[in-house]
């Protein structure tokens, strides 16, 4: 059966990052309005409550700064012959509909629950983009106990050639086992193989100014019966990456992010400091 909307959550980032484009001044750090073009929301969705531009600012700018710097690490692997790409948790992306350029040399696995991947389907033909052969929406039935290894075998990928695995937004939603797994799994991929997994710090290592907005977040996720589950400072989810077999990890802060993609923003836009992301090499 096909839903008649994605998971509100991945309808929210597509929209976040479609509103980075509609309210926030040029240079755009990602310029995506697929996502938005997908959920075809009310014409009026600028003015749900979610959608307001202040008090939204820093979670979009975080949004795209994840994006911007998963997409960026996508192309430098690709150059050096990395020819797999998986998203877990893919929601609305729309890498393989904005950057074919990149996308058409991998196979891009996109992983996600049966009837959000069936929507899609439809929406993308709808809208005229298709399925090309590199893409493939990988179903996966999490609630009924599927696993994403072996459906991404059944698709295709070749675990004996190295990949990018990149995993945002879905950590503080597992518990610490289920992302101890995640971690051996991916680590047991082909040498040259790159995780890069978003995490969410403690509250008390959060900027003190951003915390009331961080609760104000969390309420909202426990109250849609998605409560944030699991929180890793810096050093504890590096080395529990170390642990599960890495060879490198490092942990890439939203500083970085700030140096990297807003450094000469005039209008102050800067990224949330309670999430980060792990990046670990096989």
């Amino acid at each position: 059966m096909v839903a008649k909307v994605p998971d509100h959550t991945a309808v929210r980032v597509a929209l976040w990052r479609a509103l980075h484009v509609q309210v926030d001044a040029a240079p755009h750090v990602l310029e995506d309005e697929v996502g938005l073009r997908l959920a075809a929301p009310a014409e009026d969705w600028r003015q749900r409550p979610d959608m307001d531009a202040n008090f939204t600012r820093v979670f979009r700018a975080s949004i795209v700064a994840r994006a911007r710097f998963i997409e960026d690490l996508v192309e430098e692997r690709a150059g050096l012959g990395v020819t797999q790409y998986v998203l877990l948790g893919a929601g609305l992306d729309s890498f393989a509909q904005r950057r074919p350029d990149i996308a058409s040399r991998l196979r891009v696995f996109e992983v996600d629950q049966p009837e959000t991947q069936a929507w899609k389907r439809q929406r993308l033909t709808e809208l005229g983009f298709g399925i090309p052969e590199w893409l493939r929406l990988v179903s996966v039935d999490f609630e009924a106990g599927g696993s994403w290894w072996n459906a991404l075998a059944q698709a295709g990928f070749d675990a004996r050639q190295p990949a990018v695995v990149a995993s945002t937004g879905v950590s503080m939603y597992l518990t610490k086992d289920a992302i101890t797994t995640t971690l051996r799994q991916v680590a047991a991929l082909a040498p040259g193989s790159t995780l890069a997994m978003t995490y969410i710090l403690p509250v008390d290592l959060v900027d003190p100014e951003e915390r009331p907005a961080r609760l104000i977040s969390e309420n909202g996720a426990r109250a849609n019966g998605t409560p944030f589950i699991s929180f890793f400072a810096p050093e504890e989810i590096v080395a529990l990456a170390r642990e599960c077999g890495f060879r490198d990890a490092h942990h890439v802060s939203a500083a970085h992010h700030i140096q990297r993609y807003f450094a000469d923003r005039a209008d102050g836009l800067r990224p949330a400091s309670s999430e980060e992301l792990l990046v670990a090499t096989t």
